[in-house]
């Protein structure tokens, strides 16, 4: 949906670059804070490499004049994937050389930034060189947090971040609440998330640590913006301001606009619109799990076996495991999908997720827990089943069941689940009567997480900031 906006005119238009993460999750959300900014008359440097530019949706045509994309060379990285330029391009254990390949972009962002004329640039948690070069240049910095408040606590103040001084060192440590947050909370890692990610991002190393790159991102920046509202979240912001001691402007969460994900028009989502249509109505299972946590054979399994014996109907996205040969087709047991047929239907590609999830057959969502997929979910008040798998999707979910917006699968200590549990889960949160309030309670959050006010004055207020803050010089 897009926003008129007032565009500022003369003295009050702002030049403001965009440095995104290397990951679709990350691109989308700065292309649609771009637009929202570009809506009120701001132009727009959006910087990335050729590829990922090329995935971004269509430029609006009345955006166009204001919006530019920046290609910038990728630059050659030993052992990474030829054409590799984002995570959704490489398997997770090879994500550090993206970041070793962020590093490598300094010298091109730096000349871009020296030739550009810009007020202001906002970035990413990874590149941690690029605060103090904008600085040495007179442009002002804002590091865009695309976690929620309460995670990016957990994470831990830019202090604890750099200096190596964070008291949690085995994995018995980060299953309790850190010492700087002061309430009770359940918003933690469980033991298996610590694991499976140690397991999977070890095999590749930069130089500098993730959590060294996001405390200096932080402590170098003039100000934080954070994809939440204070309506969402109120004591998580309150207490992410005194943990960064700066600035701390909430963006709203960006909620998605239909046309961000694909032409309405596009041969695929006629077919899948086609299907969904014959269904009845909030009775499907939207499964989607991310595009960078792979399934096992065992966890595909009981996933597909727990689909079957709810006797729900699901639309469900297996995407192929990136660089291997196998296919997530074939990690299916046998007569799967002769079993389901009519009521379920399974996609090993991209699927247009925003066009799926406004779909009014679409009842309810089990999803990895990433940010950008819960707030598309709640934005249509898809009721959540929660089924995190890496990095920040643990807390977020710990976040999302203790709001009562959702419920998570039931796990055993090694993070394994079973066939039964996934089943009783999708049946507690589409059908039985127990699971009501958790229907009711998605539906009250698309007042919240969909609200074109809300969204709209939290965008107002980060823009004003930006325009004030340049007034100022």
């Amino acid at each position: 949906m897009e926003e008129k906006g007032e565009a500022h005119q003369g003295h009050d238009s702002l030049h403001i670059a965009m440095f995104p993460w290397l990951a679709m999750g990350h691109l989308i959300p700065f292309f649609h804070l771009s637009k929202h900014l570009a809506q009120r008359g701001h132009k727009i440097s959006f910087i990335s490499t050729p590829r990922n530019l090329q995935r971004l949706p269509k430029i609006p045509q009345n955006l166009s004049p204001l919006i530019n994309l920046i290609p910038l060379p990728f630059p050659h990285i030993p052992n990474l994937t030829p054409h590799a330029e984002s995570s959704i391009d490489t398997s997770f254990s090879k994500q550090q050389l993206l970041k070793i390949a962020i590093d490598k972009l300094q010298p091109a962002i730096t000349c871009f930034l020296e030739s550009s004329q810009l007020d202001w640039i906002i970035y990413d948690f990874a590149s941690h060189w690029l605060p103090s070069t904008a600085a040495e240049l007179g442009i002002h910095r804002c590091f865009c947090g695309l976690f929620n408040a309460a995670v990016l606590c957990l994470i831990g103040p830019p202090t604890v971040l750099i200096g190596g001084s964070d008291p949690r060192t085995t994995i018995e440590d980060f299953l309790r609440v850190p010492e700087w947050i002061p309430f009770e909370s359940d918003i933690v890692f469980r033991s298996y998330e610590i694991t499976r990610f140690n397991q999977h991002s070890s095999e590749y190393i930069s130089e500098t640590p993730d959590t060294v790159r996001m405390g200096v991102t932080i402590r170098d920046s003039e100000v934080v913006a954070v994809r939440t509202c204070v309506e969402f979240e109120p004591e998580w912001i309150d207490l992410l301001r005194d943990l960064y001691q700066k600035p701390l402007v909430p963006i709203g969460f960006l909620p998605p606009c239909m046309e961000d994900d694909e032409d309405v028009n596009d041969m695929k989502w006629v077919s899948i619109k086609a299907w969904l249509d014959e269904q009845r109505l909030n009775s499907v299972v939207y499964v989607a799990l991310g595009t960078e946590a792979v399934l096992s054979q065992e966890e595909v399994t009981e996933l597909a076996l727990g689909l079957e014996k709810s006797k729900l109907s699901f639309f469900w996205v297996l995407r192929d495991p990136p660089e291997s040969t196998q296919k997530a087709i074939d990690m299916l047991p046998n007569g799967f999908l002769q079993g389901v047929e009519g009521r379920g239907m399974v996609c090993t590609d991209w699927a247009p997720q925003v066009q799926i999830l406004s779909h009014d057959s679409v009842g309810g969502f089990l999803t990895h827990c990433g940010w950008n997929s819960i707030i598309e979910g709640l934005a249509f008040g898809r009721v959540l089943m929660l089924f995190p798998m890496t990095t920040d999707q643990g807390p977020n979910a710990r976040l999302l069941q203790g709001k009562g917006l959702g419920i998570e699968v039931t796990r055993k200590e090694d993070g394994m689940f079973t066939s039964d549990a996934v089943a009783e889960l999708l049946r507690f949160a589409m059908v039985d009567d127990l699971g009501s309030s958790l229907r009711a309670s998605a539906k009250e959050a698309k007042k919240l997480l969909g609200d074109r006010e809300t969204n709209q004055r939290c965008m107002d207020e980060f823009i004003q900031y930006l325009v004030e803050q340049k007034k100022k010089e």
